[in-house]
């Protein structure tokens, strides 16, 4: 492994809740960061976004296509897992799960999480930038 490859590798291990198996999985399955435009086209690719079905006046959204890599998928579901229930410090996106899971339920909280987390990852592989705990630390730097 590269320097360089190893150092990207640290610095996706810095989003909470992600550890190396899992930064290994995605770093294998995605290949290279600049394989998508939007990092938000990532969700899509892992099976992470739900299922549409159109027909005349017929628009459902149903579960989630699970399309992509089955093992990526449930390191990323886990890592979500991780985030809500072991990871003490406060974030945004914590907050923003907790206020899911009060919604909607605590495996679709997960699931929206884990996609969460995948736009997050392939955004800091693109751009270099470590994660940030809070905005404060966004507008430090």
């Amino acid at each position: 492994m590269e320097v360089r490859q190893r150092s990207e590798c640290r610095l996706l291990m810095s989003v909470p809740g992600i550890g190396a198996l899992s930064v290994l999985a995605f770093v294998s399955a995605i290949e290279h960061p600049d394989r998508f435009r939007q990092s938000r086209n990532v969700g899509a690719h892992l099976g992470l976004t739900p299922r549409h079905y159109q027909s005349g006046e017929v628009d459902r959204s149903g579960r989630i296509s699970k399309c992509g890599d089955e093992l990526v998928r449930s390191y990323l579901f886990e890592a979500a897992g991780v985030l809500l229930t072991r990871v003490q410090r406060w974030s945004p996106l914590k907050a923003w799960a907790v206020r899911l899971v009060q919604r909607s339920g605590f495996n679709k909280a997960r699931v929206a999480l884990a996609r969460k987390l995948a736009v997050i990852l392939h955004a800091i592989w693109r751009t270099g930038a470590p994660f940030r705990w809070t905005k404060l630390e966004t507008a430090a730097a």
